[in-house]
């Protein structure tokens, strides 16, 4: 059974940033590839979803 990503974002961009977004609460930093066959990527420490922009209508919001 898979469970829905915490967040999900819709980007323009392939590499994103990641930091928690919760100030000194967050977590370090990391850079993330989406990978243009799967239009999407998850951050290994807050389980973020980044969906890029042209996979928007297939993969959705949730």
């Amino acid at each position: 059974m898979t469970q829905d990503a915490p967040e999900t974002e819709i980007v323009t961009q392939w590499r994103v940033s990641c930091d928690g977004g919760e100030g000194a609460l967050g977590h370090p930093r990391v850079w993330l590839q989406i990978p243009p066959d799967r239009g999407w990527v998850e951050c290994g420490y807050c389980d973020k979803r980044y969906i890029h922009e042209d996979f928007a209508d297939q993969i959705g919001k949730g």
